[in-house]
């Protein structure tokens, strides 16, 4: 069943006025009687302008779209031009940890299987974005890995045409067995959840056992040849802030891109001000070991403040979604498991294109949605108290 006419106008005006500042110039190519188009977005935020590309349209269902011209489609551009190339999905959301920033303590209500996406579902939602410029797509969870047909999902995401990157964030139980498979099937990247090195400390945290699995599993991305590992540790007052110079030590001899984050707000999660332990708190306590840390350049859009000991192997640095935070770079999006698009990780709107999917809506239909979501995004969050007293969904039922 297709979208009914009033549901695709309120769309097609959502995505207008997301686009309101942009001016349209058509740019037409033809090849004989064959001809489409499709609208891309200008070559700069200050000039907002929408370009029609031409798409040769060639016998045999062959199709070319002259992204040469005007590369990034300006469904994926938000009102303060933000470009967003970058998607994470959801694979799941079940776990077998229970980590007290992502989980509460008395657990989650999981979404029926049937109303999860398909790995059919979730390859033409991820086609699509790659389509219109997404060029790196990170699988999360949950735990990603616990999905069965995690393998033949990458396989057929190594097939699209212009994504560059394939992540996966891991808690890492079960990475030792799964890591030849998941290089073979195309992984580039690698983030490991590891908040403490103590494993009477881990099991407290995780709620489970497993210290000594995920080590084994670091060590086998190592020996694999992924450089840098990243291991993400989040940082909680009275848990593990005093083991910052032991994560720092680690990226003396071994290819480490140690991440700390900090402690974010989710629902169920018990988050307070007090258990946050800053940005700034945890480099000056660094820099008493090492005064000598240097700061490490990074790209525009990185969401970390990177940092390296001199003459160390590996580096460090630091997430700063609370104290400092960097919305006005952000080039993410996110599907959650049960297929809603998400432009905010602390934000509360969705738009479900399960519900799309599932209805018949057609591509153009879907992009516009997409466009619409995109354009409502906000400046940035809403600042760590106010995030704490919003209705948001457990870490869990993101994709962490």
């Amino acid at each position: 069943m297709a979208l009914n006419c009033s549901t695709f106008r309120r769309l097609i005006l959502g995505a207008q006025t997301a686009a309101e500042a942009c001016t349209k110039r058509a740019v037409q190519q033809t090849c004989g009687r064959y001809r489409g188009c499709r609208w891309y977005s200008g070559v700069t935020h200050e000039e907002k302008t929408l370009e029609q590309v031409g798409e040769l349209m060639v016998p045999g269902s062959q199709r070319r779209v002259l992204k040469d011209v005007l590369p990034f489609s300006a469904f994926l551009i938000d009102s303060f031009g933000r470009r967003h190339n970058y998607l994470r999905i959801s694979l799941t959301e079940k776990c077998n940890l229970r980590c007290q920033y992502c989980m509460p303590q008395e657990g989650v209500m999981l979404t029926p299987r049937s109303q999860l996406l398909t790995a059919e579902e979730l390859l033409i939602i991820a086609r699509l974005f790659v389509q219109e410029g997404v060029n790196k797509i990170r699988l999360t969870g949950g735990e990603p890995l616990i999905r069965p047909d995690i393998l033949p999902i990458i396989a057929e995401l190594r097939k699209l045409e212009g994504l560059k990157t394939i992540a996966v964030t891991t808690n890492g139980m079960n990475l030792t067995r799964l890591l030849p498979s998941l290089k073979k099937a195309g992984v580039d990247l690698l983030n490991i959840s590891l908040d403490t090195l103590v494993p009477a400390k881990f099991e407290f945290i995780a709620r489970r056992k497993g210290f000594h699995k995920v080590m084994e599993g670091i060590e086998k991305a190592i020996e694999m040849g992924y450089n840098p590992v990243k291991v993400n540790c989040v940082v909680m007052r009275g848990l593990n802030e005093d083991e910052l110079i032991d994560f720092v030590s680690l990226t003396e001899r071994k290819p480490l891109d140690v991440r700390f984050i900090e402690y974010m707000p989710f629902d169920g999660n018990r988050w307070n001000f007090k258990m946050m332990v800053s940005y700034q708190e945890m480099l000056d306590s660094i820099k008493q070991k090492w005064p000598n840390l240097e700061p490490v350049p990074g790209e525009e859009t990185d969401t970390t403040k990177a940092f390296r000991v001199p003459g160390f192997r590996g580096q460090l640095g630091f997430i700063t979604s609370m104290s400092d935070n960097f919305c006005g770079s952000c080039n993410r999006l996110r599907i959650t498991a049960d297929g809603n698009l998400k432009v905010c990780l602390f934000g509360n709107s969705e738009v479900s294109l399960r519900d799309f999917l599932r209805s018949g809506a057609t591509e153009e239909e879907l992009l516009h949605i997409i466009g619409a979501a995109v354009g409502r995004k906000k400046k940035q969050h809403a600042g760590m108290f106010n995030i704490s007293q919003m209705k948001n969904r457990p870490m869990i039922l993101i994709g962490g």
